[in-house]
């Protein structure tokens, strides 16, 4: 496989769309959609940016988990608390931010910051930072007149039973996985 190009399609609000040009392993000249939620101009900036973050959050031997609904799909889901970082905001800082601003909550405790990952490598270039946190403080709805999220923690004993009959996105359903077989915060801080 050869990367030869880029081209931008299209440039929305929070994603750009782009065209990629390679030579596939027998020669082949392709084209390969993707979008990125960043400035894309030559072969090298795919996948360089850091874009946002995924918060996992606990209280005690709870886990925080969000019902929102997503237009992508045109339901509600369960989710994590996550978000993309502000101009000039540091990583610790957007953890703070969203969590506050999707639940009214605040980090007491940063238990794990996980290096970047890609979100949707089949799509999109984006990358993100995984959070494990200890919140704390009441539940309070600062979110954006465009965001529908219901914050609430459950134990394990209830996300066994969300991850029988509900759907999620694919980090909070593995995250709620290994919440409900047992890895909570206290395992965590083993692995940091």
């Amino acid at each position: 496989m050869k990367f030869l190009g880029l081209k931008k399609v299209r440039d929305g609000k929070y994603l750009k769309n782009y065209e990629l040009f390679y030579e596939n392993k027998v020669g082949k000249l392709k084209t390969y959609e993707i979008v990125s939620r960043k400035e894309l101009n030559a072969p090298e900036d795919v996948g360089r940016h850091v874009s946002g973050v995924s918060v996992v959050a606990f209280q005690g031997d709870r886990m925080l988990l969000l019902r929102e609904f997503r237009l992508s799909i045109n339901r509600e889901i369960f989710n994590l608390c996550a978000g993309m970082t502000e101009a000039g905001e540091s990583i610790e800082q957007c953890i703070r931010r969203e969590l506050y601003e999707e639940t009214g909550l605040r980090v007491k405790r940063l238990i794990a910051l996980l290096p970047p990952s890609f979100s949707a490598v089949g799509f999109s270039d984006t990358r993100t930072h995984i959070a494990f946190v200890e919140a704390e403080g009441e539940f309070a709805d600062h979110t954006s007149d465009n965001e529908q999220i219901r914050a609430r923690f459950y134990t394990r004993q209830e996300v066994r039973e969300l991850l029988r009959t509900e759907e999620f996105s694919s980090r909070s359903q593995i995250a709620a996985f290994y919440f409900a077989a047992g890895i909570g915060p206290e395992q965590l801080m083993s692995l940091a």
